[in-house]
């Protein structure tokens, strides 16, 4: 494998309205709508990206036969402080799974868990 290991990710919603309020007001962003490349009914809302930067986009999908929640993935949102979209996270819905900790060299995290069930991490230096 060569280059970053994570180029894409999705995060599966059951009510796209509310998955996207809630990571818009969390991460401070604005999502848009992404069209279905194989036009078989998927509502997707993509995060913004810049490919001159380090890290993967994605988006939020809402499609028949795959639900929220329980699954094993886990996206971490590069942060400049993880505190400051942690204290947005219950009143957007959410719940903080494992408020700001230290991991050493590697900065701090938040874990949560979204309007939908899904856990997420934020990830920050400071």
């Amino acid at each position: 494998m060569n280059g970053n290991p994570v180029g894409w990710f999705e995060i599966y919603v059951d009510d796209m309205a509310r998955a996207e309020q809630f990571y818009q007001t969390v991460l401070n962003v604005a999502l848009e709508a992404l069209g279905d490349p194989t036009d078989s009914n998927v509502v997707l809302k993509a995060f913004s990206s810049n490919m001159e930067q380090y890290g993967a986009s994605g988006a939020l999908v809402k499609t028949e036969g795959f639900s929220a929640g329980g699954n094993s993935t886990l996206v971490y949102f590069s942060c400049e402080d993880c505190a400051v979209e942690e204290a947005r996270i219950e009143t957007a819905g959410g719940k903080v799974h494992q408020s700001k900790m230290a991991i050493g060299d590697y900065g701090f995290i938040t874990l949560a868990v979204d309007t939908e069930g899904n856990m997420f991490g934020l990830h920050s230096q400071k």
